[in-house]
């Protein structure tokens, strides 16, 4: 999906908050110029992680590691291993109560959220039971699974994962003879999982774990390693969690099961949802700029 006007101002617009404090008009000034030409350049054919995953080297190169999520991803990953237990009481081995949890733990997320903050966090998996899942959705989801011998799980953050380990611990007891594999971040990027947070968790333990080879904040098909792509074009089904894989594999023919929280304007514009709802859906049936109703 190629990024929308809002999504290359919101990327300008972060480029200069993160500079901002900087003393160096010169040097900022050079660097925001590259910025608006990269976005120049790929903008009308790329999709936001492609852009992101340009951008993010040339801030590297101009001012070196500016963050390090090496902490803060040990911190949710700690903090949702804590809750594992009683979440998973609460699911009590219910796929369709699994994929409510799972949208919440998507609020995880340090490039669409400006602050994420654990209270937020807590009071979205409080009301996660609430959550609405389309009955006609499940079914569709349910009969793919019954037919299917691979599945293929693209993750998407830190911390969130853990409740990805438990939407497949619940898919692989209902359907023990179906093949799944995990695909996370080949490279360190935001807060996205890895190989190292598959492994923090357990999910390695749970499933094959396999990294996509680069270091773009969702999929892109033409970055992807061969591992991953052969695993990703060999899969009957996929999902895709979060607003990124959404946005780098929507329209590439995929046709992926989405799941994520709609965080930003320019997704509940999309979606017709509230902010912080969650979006369960194959793209087949997808209808951007409408009301998903449940």
């Amino acid at each position: 999906m190629r990024a929308s006007a809002r999504c290359i101002s919101c990327i300008v617009a972060k480029q200069e908050k993160m500079i901002r404090d900087f003393s160096d008009e010169n040097k900022k000034s050079e660097y925001m110029h590259q910025v608006l030409e990269i976005l120049y350049k790929y903008g009308q054919s790329e999709s936001s992680p492609q852009l992101a995953e340009k951008i993010d080297c040339l801030q590297r190169d101009f001012w070196g590691e500016l963050n390090d999520y090496t902490e803060m991803k040990r911190k949710y990953n700690r903090l949702l291993l804590e809750k594992e237990e009683e979440i998973e009481k609460q699911i009590q081995k219910s796929m369709k109560e699994c994929i409510k949890y799972v949208c919440a733990g998507n609020y995880i997320d340090f490039s669409a959220v400006e602050n994420v903050n654990e209270h937020t966090f807590e009071q979205l998996l409080e009301k996660a039971g609430q959550e609405k899942i389309s009955e006609e959705e499940y079914a569709c989801f349910l009969q793919d699974l019954e037919k299917a011998e691979r599945l293929v799980y693209l993750t998407d953050n830190c911390g969130e994962i853990v409740l990805d380990k438990l939407f497949i611990k619940c898919i692989k007891e209902r359907y023990p003879k179906l093949q799944i594999t995990v695909i996370v971040r080949g490279e360190s990027v935001l807060n996205d999982a890895t190989l190292v947070d598959a492994r923090e968790v357990g999910l390695d333990e749970l499933v094959p774990c396999i990294g996509n080879g680069n270091a773009a904040p969702g999929t892109v098909l033409e970055y992807l390693s061969e591992e991953a792509r052969q695993a990703l074009l060999a899969a009957d089904v996929v999902l895709a969690k979060g607003q990124g894989n959404f946005e780098s594999l929507y329209g590439e023919g995929m046709n992926p099961y989405y799941l994520f929280l709609c965080k930003c304007e320019l997704f509940v514009q999309r979606f017709g949802l509230e902010q912080y709802a969650s979006v369960f859906l194959k793209e087949e049936r997808m209808r951007i700029g409408q009301t998903v109703e449940a």
